[in-house]
């Protein structure tokens, strides 16, 4: 498992694989797909089911989304094949052109930008629980008379942590800490399902809310859509698909395929299990972060914040070395028209961005209210890996493959749906979560 993970990491964080190194078989894609797929997006389940009106319209929605999951997966593994690229931004430009290429680098960006600031909120917001915690256990008082102070406040404890532990893992090159820490997230995820199912099975029975199946004049379509960008975020493994597909043994599609579908189930049966015994316990009272909803001195829920945390601290370098080596790359090559390269400039644009990026990511996070406000956002730009980008390949491959017509009008009519209704996603998710983000800001 230990060596799946690092694999795994090294994918993400070095691009252009080794073809003459070690393949993958079908038990180590699926882990590593799993690994790409679980992560934070689970901390937000609980809310997006009560938000869709009820386990029954949160779960249609869930097996409509799925569909489109899995034909995203399956059609990059098909573009991967036929452009012999191994990197998402690679593919989206060999096979749509070079503009749409470089506005897949721009998304690419701004997603993993969003990211930073969702993990940034929700380390915030175990901060300020654990903190109410170590309180209750020191001294013995309610959290009602925990005194305020500015050193208290859980801002200042995200500062520091920014400065001290966030900022020396993300300046380096290579991240080096990725080959002991990548099985946390996992861990964290899996905890977390397996607790909240614990705990709702050890409630008494007047502790627990028990909402109906289905929510009177809620479960309507506009609430239903509302939960596809948790959805989006949540499944979300797309841009690490084309690494994993380029490094199997098998690229037979139909295997692709098969990988796909157990991989997606998989993710499916967690996220749906935390979902509907978290909503089963909190009902219209569910936190966008599950974890706040539960007291601080919740034993069991304490450790599953530490692991969130540290998962998410040792995470968030490896966000950054992505988004920084897609900024980084064309400046240095900019540079190199008119100027050598020095290694001392290298050094000063690369600490240059790290430091903008968490001063940035950092300052947006302290005025975020809530993690659902990201995700709705992050969720919104997902749909460009899970939808748009996909569609268009399909179209654009359909334009010059030696496919028979009838392959190729049915194949390009399903890229055009794929594209209408990612960009339609895009388009009301992500309007509707900024104008719910600048009403409560």
């Amino acid at each position: 498992m230990e060596e799946l993970a690092r694999e795994s990491i090294s994918l993400l964080a070095k691009p252009t694989l080794d073809t003459d190194g070690p393949r993958l078989g079908s038990l180590g894609a699926i882990f590593i797909m799993l690994k790409s797929a679980l992560g934070a997006g689970l901390l937000n389940f609980p809310w997006a089911f009560e938000k869709a009106g009820g386990i029954h319209s949160a779960v249609a929605v869930e097996m409509v989304s799925l569909v489109f999951l899995i034909s995203g997966l399956v059609i990059l593994g098909y573009s991967s094949s036929i452009s012999g690229q191994n990197t998402y931004q690679a593919v989206v430009k060999d096979v749509c052109g070079p503009a749409i290429g470089q506005l897949c680098e721009v998304v690419f960006v701004f997603n993993l930008f969003m990211i930073s600031v969702a993990f940034l909120v929700i380390v915030s917001d175990q901060l300020e629980k654990l903190c109410i915690s170590l309180y209750e256990l020191i001294t013995g008082l309610p959290e009602t008379d925990m005194p305020y102070h500015w050193y208290t406040h859980p801002h200042f404890a995200l500062i520091l942590l920014c400065v001290f532990l966030i900022l020396p893992l993300s300046i380096p090159k290579e991240i080096s800490i990725q080959k002991y820490i990548s099985v946390l997230g996992t861990l964290a995820a899996t905890y977390l399902t397996v607790a909240i199912i614990v705990k709702y099975h050890t409630l008494e029975g007047s502790e627990v809310h028990i909402p109906p199946l289905y929510t009177s004049g809620i479960s309507s379509w506009a609430s239903m859509f509302s939960v596809i960008p948790t959805i989006c975020f949540g499944f979300q493994c797309h841009e690490a698909c084309i690494a994993i597909y380029s490094s199997m043994e098998n690229k037979s599609l139909s295997h692709w395929v098969f990988i796909s579908v157990v991989s997606m189930f998989f993710c499916l049966v967690i996220y749906s299990l935390t979902g509907v015994y978290g909503y089963l316990t909190f009902g219209k009272d569910v936190a966008a972060d599950i974890l706040m909803s539960y007291t601080g001195d919740d034993v069991l829920m304490i450790i599953a914040r530490l692991l969130f945390g540290i998962s998410i601290i040792t995470i968030f370098p490896i966000i950054l070395l992505l988004g920084r080596s897609v900024i980084q790359d064309p400046l240095l090559s900019f540079r190199r028209r008119f100027h050598v390269v020095t290694e001392s400039y290298e050094n000063c644009s690369r600490v240059g961005l790290t430091v903008a990026w968490i001063t940035i990511t950092l300052l947006i996070a302290m005025f975020i209210p809530d993690i659902s406000k990201v995700i709705s956002i992050i969720g919104g730009i997902s749909a460009f890996f899970i939808f748009i980008f996909p569609g268009l390949c399909l179209v654009f491959a359909m334009q010059s493959e030696q496919v028979s017509f009838k392959t190729r009008v049915v194949l390009t009519t399903w890229g055009m749906i794929t594209l209408i209704c990612g960009a339609f996603i895009f388009g009301q998710s992500t309007t509707i979560a900024i104008i719910q983000l600048l009403n409560k800001i």
